[in-house]
């Protein structure tokens, strides 16, 4: 077990951020898109978090929803988003790209971590969603990723443990691995048995609106039974109770 691993926030919105660093954290994965998992997060907001921000910032590079299997348009834009994520002099960023075949797509992963040097860059969960996560460990290793931020496959990281010790195994020491999907107060200690460089979470909360009158005809983002009048953030108090186990205080 790794003494004093990382603990990183997924965050949405500039208030996640703060409660983030407010809390102790060693950085934060800043994104926009949360139904979606995470999709690359405004220029505006990019900027603000670096001005407002002395832990790590960490840049979501993703342009859509869904799978990883990018467009020659989208993989144009994924470049431009590093290009600015550099220039706002964020800390490092987080991508993942597939081929069709469920395969890590080395080659185009490749590019961007070259375009992103001197930045670190996070191969994210699309990891789990490959073919074989063994041989998708090693391209990712082969493409240079710092990190690789995994479930162990499936959908939370209470289920995929048994995968995350292997992979932490067949690492070894090329390239940290992240364990996230989650993770909360209850499972952060048994994350670090397993030997995971640092541990990944939301932190998330939420509340309600304060909109009074609700129209419940209409649904925005046109799926029915999404909360449009709940609003979510990185709760600060679940932060620390996760990094109090982390670092030894229960």
């Amino acid at each position: 077990m790794k003494n004093n691993i990382e603990v990183e926030i997924c965050t949405f919105s500039l208030e996640s951020c703060l409660n983030a660093q407010q809390a102790g954290a060693s950085r934060v994965e800043l994104c926009s898109g949360m139904y979606d998992g995470g999709t690359t997060p405004s220029a505006a907001m990019i900027r603000m978090a670096r001005e407002k921000l002395s832990i790590q910032l960490y840049v979501m590079i993703r342009p859509r929803g869904g799978d990883f299997l990018y467009s020659d348009l989208e993989f144009e834009v994924m470049k431009e988003d590093i290009r600015f994520a550099k220039a706002c002099r964020a800390d490092g960023v987080v991508l993942g790209i597939l081929n069709a075949d469920g395969s890590v797509d080395v080659q185009r992963t490749r590019e961007l971590v070259e375009l992103a040097a001197p930045l670190k860059v996070t191969f994210h969960r699309a990891i789990d969603m490959t073919r074989n996560m063994e041989e998708a460990l090693e391209g990712i290793i082969e493409a240079g990723c710092y990190r690789v931020l995994t479930s162990g496959g499936r959908n939370t990281v209470n289920e995929g443990m048994e995968q995350i010790e292997a992979l932490v195994k067949q690492a070894g020491g090329r390239v940290q691995i992240m364990a996230g999907s989650g993770v909360n107060a209850a499972n952060a200690r048994a994350l670090m048995e397993l030997g995971v460089d640092a541990i990944h979470l939301s932190g998330k909360s939420s509340r309600d609106s304060e909109m009074k009158f609700r129209n419940p005809n209409v649904f925005m983002g046109g799926v029915p039974g999404l909360p449009e009048y709940e609003q979510y953030y990185s709760d600060a108090e679940k932060i620390k109770a996760v990094l109090d186990h982390v670092q030894g205080k229960i």
